[in-house]
């Protein structure tokens, strides 16, 4: 619930009472890295680890933290590097995959490919690792990527990871019809499957399919406005500069979360939706009008997008991106969400009005390879104060920017709530 301090207070209830589980311990060391209480966040999550050699959960938040608070690879890769040493047995693929995860982040995609086949070899073929071979494979060989995705279906034709692999190296292959018919499989498996609307509207793009259209219908479905002044501000430029000043403080960290689209920046890692900062609580006043006018813009129908707006709504999370120079969002989509957002509180002059729309917010580029690639065909130019709007499984990323200031935005996520 982003309930840091409670939550740590509980952890801290337990350990008095005798209780002393490596769970409680993980608990802990993130409810205390939503405090920003990193040094002893670090030390709890280690204390999970120690209790629990092989325990996966705690070796990848214990891998991110020191990433993002020092930014060194070797330092972020020891603690899964050592359990994997000691580890064997049907362990290992498990270790396999958060070390993969963690070296696709640190290093790049070759270092986890490297190793992702590796361990592929070394697990006789274990379906996870496979997968996340396939994932990695399909930017360099997207046959080898449909093969091992393959493979894992003929164990188990249900598994919907499985599926999505399959359907993203047949895009790779430039066989649209072939993702798109899988795609069409998944979402009638679940309508809110956001990743399947994803891949079925970049495989009717890739087949010239003009159904795409209804999926990405940028005119109708990405809009901007400015947020309101909330209550006691004089002005917008006045509230954003105070709000500007509250994010900064919390931008205390050195790089950016793994298994995440930012790249050059950071990250906030609590909820903003429970900030106790009169200007970030604020926020969400702000953005309340907005929201319902995107939502009476759109209207309602029976396409994927539309047939969740009625009832009410809720922000399920909120997070502050701070882009450094020639920082970047890999395009990317929110599985989680239905509506989600970008909101601007500070620009660097980088960002203009020129050709290359450096720093501007991007769709339609999507991150899975295609033959042939697809371009970004949208483009929103960040102002101060403007809260940009779309559907989550629109591909969407940040075209880099150079200067020498940051770009500083918050982002949340939008899911229907049903009337009381």
């Amino acid at each position: 619930a982003g309930r840091d301090r409670e939550a740590a207070l509980e952890c801290e209830r337990a350990f008095a009472l005798g209780l002393d589980a490596p769970e409680t311990w993980l608990v802990y060391g993130r409810a205390l890295q939503g405090q920003r209480r990193y040094d002893e966040a670090e030390r709890a999550l280690a204390s999970a680890v120690a209790k629990r050699p092989g325990y996966a959960e705690a070796l990848r938040d214990l891998g991110q933290l020191i990433w993002m608070r020092r930014g060194d690879a070797a330092a972020a890769l020891a603690p899964v590097d050592a359990a994997l040493a000691g580890a064997g047995g049907p362990l290992l693929p498990v270790l396999a995959a958060v070390k993969i995860r963690l070296l696709n982040h640190v290093e790049g995609p070759q270092a986890a490919r490297d190793f992702a086949e590796q361990a592929l070899a070394a697990s006789g073929g274990d379906p996870r690792l496979a997968l996340e071979a396939a994932q990695l494979l399909l930017e360099t060989d997207p046959r080898r990527s449909l093969a091992l995705a393959g493979a894992v279906l003929a164990r188990a034709p249900q598994d919907a990871s499985a599926q999505r692999v399959t359907a993203h190296a047949h895009l790779a292959l430039g066989d649209g019809p072939a993702a798109a018919a899988i795609s069409e499989r998944l979402l009638a498996r679940d309508p809110t499957d956001q990743e399947a609307a994803a891949a079925l509207a970049t495989a009717w793009r890739l087949s010239g399919d003009d159904r795409y259209r209804s999926l990405w219908d940028y005119a109708a479905l990405v809009r901007a406005q400015t947020i309101d002044t909330p209550r006691g501000w004089s002005s917008l430029a006045a509230y954003l500069a105070d709000l500007q000043a509250a994010l900064e403080d919390l931008h205390a960290l050195a790089a950016h979360p793994i298994e995440q689209s930012l790249r050059g920046g950071t990250q906030t890692p609590q909820n903003l939706l429970h900030a106790e900062h009169p200007a970030i609580a604020a926020f969400f006043e702000a953005v309340e009008g907005p929201i319902g006018a995107y939502r009476a813009a759109i209207g309602q129908g029976e396409d994927v997008f539309r047939r969740r707006n009625h009832g009410g709504h809720r922000v399920l999370g909120a997070w502050s991106v701070r882009l450094r120079p020639n920082g970047f969002h890999v395009d990317h989509i929110h599985p989680q969400g239905w509506i989600s957002s970008a909101c601007y509180i500070g620009l660097p002059a980088a960002i203009g009005e020129g050709e290359d729309h450096a720093g501007w917010l991007r769709f339609g580029a999507p991150p899975i390879p295609t033959a042939p690639p697809l371009a970004a065909e949208h483009y929103v130019r960040p102002q101060p104060g403007l809260l940009a709007l779309f559907p989550s499984y629109m591909w969407h990323g940040t075209v880099p920017f150079g200067g020498e200031e940051p770009r500083l935005t918050i982002a949340f996520d939008i899911v229907p709530q049903p009337a009381a």
